[in-house]
């Protein structure tokens, strides 16, 4: 059974580890508190989660999520995850996370600072552009008529095609943008594949994306 890891068990993190575990996979689960803080999530997702520590999480995983506040970023363990594929679902939020001016006059994007101090993995942006309440709602079977579909950025091809079948897996197509630092500005905060192509923020369902709608929302 494929084990997939998390640094950082929030909103989108939690959501994932919930659709990774309805799709038969291992969770191990993280976050910078301990695991303790955890229990009540990993009660909820049953046998097949655990929480540790950042570093064994990263270490467990065959595919490592990191989703925390992007200011935290220089915290993820670097080690464990050398080689291995990274899915970064972390976003630039200046009011949260403080000015950043390599963001700010965008000589670089928030995908590119993690994958520059995650020497020796290949990141993956993924999962920044869907509300999380959405993100749980959409996942469809594959071959459903309403199945939809999330871009994805990144540098190395193999990387990518382990992220799109993790995201087979647990309900949705994807969409690859490009490079993780060309493409992942097409699905940044603020472009128009961010958020809108899944519906209003009060409803809690969503609405459906295809493919072909994130392509045009991404501009392709």
């Amino acid at each position: 059974m494929t084990t997939i890891g998390f640094i950082g068990a929030g909103n989108i993190g939690g959501t994932v580890a919930r659709l990774a575990v309805s799709a038969g996979y291992e969770v191990v689960l993280s976050n910078s508190r301990t695991p303790k803080t955890l229990q009540d999530l990993v009660s909820s997702l049953g046998v097949t989660a655990r929480a540790t520590t950042p570093s064994e999480a990263a270490a467990a995983g065959e595919l490592v999520v990191v989703s925390i506040p992007l200011r935290a970023y220089p915290t993820v363990p670097v080690e464990p995850l050398v080689g291995k594929t990274v899915l970064d679902t972390c976003n630039y939020y200046p009011q949260r996370d403080g000015q950043i001016a390599v963001l700010d006059n965008d000589s670089t994007t928030n995908s590119e600072l993690l994958a520059k101090h995650l020497v020796g993995a290949h990141v993956v942006k993924v999962f920044n552009n869907i509300f999380f309440k959405h993100l749980a709602a959409l996942a469809r079977p594959a071959g459903d008529s309403d199945r939809s579909a999330l871009p994805i950025a990144g540098d190395d091809e193999a990387a990518k095609a382990a992220v799109i079948a993790f995201l087979d897996a647990i309900g949705y197509d994807a969409v690859d943008a490009g490079p993780l630092g060309k493409g992942g500005r097409r699905f940044a905060v603020g472009t128009p594949a961010y958020g809108t192509p899944y519906g209003q923020l009060s409803d809690d369902n969503g609405a459906p994306a295809s493919a072909d709608a994130i392509r045009a929302a991404l501009g392709s």
